[in-house]
């Protein structure tokens, strides 16, 4: 699965926005949702599979983190292609409206 297939489901999104900044333990996610654990799980693995975060085991207990680095190429090229083609209708956009504006102009000065 690609990681904006990964990221497009918002349980996902939100346990990305919580290991952000800090290693939380698969107990620490799952309490802050509403759902099983063995659902929290499946998306760990799902985000885990992705790479878009890292697994520490210490005894029994598994710690998750995102991967900054490893989240950044795949989102980064979807990100990039996407907004390209954004800008590009931006860019033509505002020309037409400068070409209008300027004929506009030229019309009143006559």
């Amino acid at each position: 699965m690609e990681a904006v297939q990964v990221v497009a489901e918002p349980r996902r999104r939100e346990i990305l926005r919580l290991v952000w900044d800090a290693e939380l333990s698969a107990g620490e996610i799952a309490e802050r949702f509403d759902v099983t654990f063995g659902a929290v799980s499946q998306h760990l693995k799902v985000l885990r599979d992705a790479g878009l975060v890292t697994l520490r085991q210490d005894g029994r207990k598994r710690f998750y983190r995102a991967d900054r680095d490893a989240m950044g190429q795949p989102l980064a090229s979807y990100l990039q292609a996407m907004w390209a083609s954004r800008l590009d209708v931006l860019a033509d956009l505002a020309e037409a409206a400068e070409a209008a504006e300027s004929a506009d102009g030229a019309d009143g000065a006559e």
